[in-house]
This record gives C-alpha cells, structure tokens and sequence, in this order.
C-alpha cells in the first residue's frame, strides 16, 4: 500500500514487478505467495468481533486482489505470469492444481498463489512455507520492511541486536515474531531454509537469488 493508508500503490505493485523480473531474468524459476493485509487482514476484523473465519474469508480474498495486481504488473513487464487460488474462482484465476504450478514453472513463467490455503486460521506465513513444500522450491524468501530478524522490535527498542543467521528452534524457543509458529514449525520438520530480507532495498531479491548474505539466515 506504500504510503497510503489501505489499498494498492501503483507505484509500490510496480516496484515489486521490477524486483522479480530482475531476479527472473536470472533464469530461475519463482513462485509468488501474496498477503492482503493492505486491504482487509482477517486476525484484525476477528478481533473487534466478526466471526474469524468470515474475516479470514474476506482476508483470502484480498490477497486474490493483489495477485491480479502483481500479475498485471509483471506481464506489463513481458513476464508470463499466472495466478492460482486456493478458492474456486474459474472467471478470475486457475484453481490450485500442483501439477498445473509445476508445469508453469518449467515453462518460465512466475506462479502467485492466492487466498492462502483455502482454510481459516491459517496465515500466509504457513500457505507460503505449504506452497514452497509442495513445488519443492530451494529456498523461502521472506519479503519484509525491515532488514531481517532482531533479538527485539527495533521500532521500540534503540538497542535491537540483528541477528544474521539463527535456527528454526531458537526462534520457536525465543518466541521471535518473525513468522507464525505453525509456519516455522512447518519449515523446520521439512528442513526448508529461509531467508528474511529488506524489499524496500532495491535488488535485493536479485541478491539473494545469487546468494549474497543479505537479511537473515534460518535453518538447521
């Protein structure tokens, strides 16, 4: 939503085109998971007393919106892109079909997968470590606004300490809010390795595609 208050920044959904494609034009293949916290997140709605599987409905489906976004934005870049959901909608997107992500991927195209997994109570943490299980990806990249993972919240505390490399079960032991838990546990029992990283820092989605030691570092 960049500076606005809820909704889409053109500017921001285009930013984020020119980061994948950069990271794209490497040849590797990539897959998408899409939050809709800038339009309606269900754990907020469910806390001033909407049924929370109503407002996780109404989440899933703000985050189809922004899939459409993205995918506008990158096939404006010439990226062949496609958006499957997890919720039957045949008019606007595929349905998930694994074999059919799998296929787009060989093929070169980026696949977003929307509406999480089709399930409430679910976060788009633990659809996007399902999802990076499913298509067997190498590494789970997680797009953020800060510069990775503190021992605190360095928006409160003047003295967070970074930290660059740290395992699944210290973050479970530590309580870090880094992903839900369910994700990271998630994660860690498929020995998935993830990294957290600075979107608003141009090229660095490029950058940890071609390894460099950008954010920070969670595996075994």
């Amino acid at each position: 939503m960049g500076d606005q208050s809820f909704g889409i920044s053109p500017d921001v959904i285009k930013y984020v085109a020119e980061e994948v494609q950069s990271a794209f034009d490497l040849g590797v293949q990539i897959a998408i998971v899409v939050g809709g916290g800038n339009i309606f997140r269900g754990i907020a709605g469910s806390s001033y007393g909407m049924d929370r599987v109503s407002a996780d409905k109404m989440g899933m489906l703000a985050t189809v919106i922004n899939s459409l976004a993205l995918q506008d934005a990158l096939e404006e870049k010439g990226v062949l892109t496609r958006v499957q959901t997890a919720i039957s909608m045949h008019e606007v997107a595929e349905p998930f079909i694994l074999r059919k992500a799998v296929r787009h991927l060989e093929k070169g195209r980026v696949v977003i997968f929307a509406a999480g997994t089709g399930n409430p109570y679910f976060t788009t943490d633990t659809a996007a470590v399902l999802r990076a299980q499913e298509i067997h990806a190498e590494i789970l990249l997680k797009a953020t606004k800060v510069d990775g993972l503190y021992d605190s919240d360095p928006a409160i505390k003047d003295d967070a300490k970074f930290i660059k490399k740290i395992s699944y079960m210290e973050i479970i032991e530590k309580q870090l809010h880094v992903m839900d838990m369910t994700a990271i546990s998630l994660a860690m029992d498929n020995l998935l390795p993830l990294v957290v990283f600075n979107l608003a820092n141009k090229g660095n989605i490029r950058k940890v595609v071609c390894g460099e030691p950008i954010g920070t570092q969670i595996n075994n």
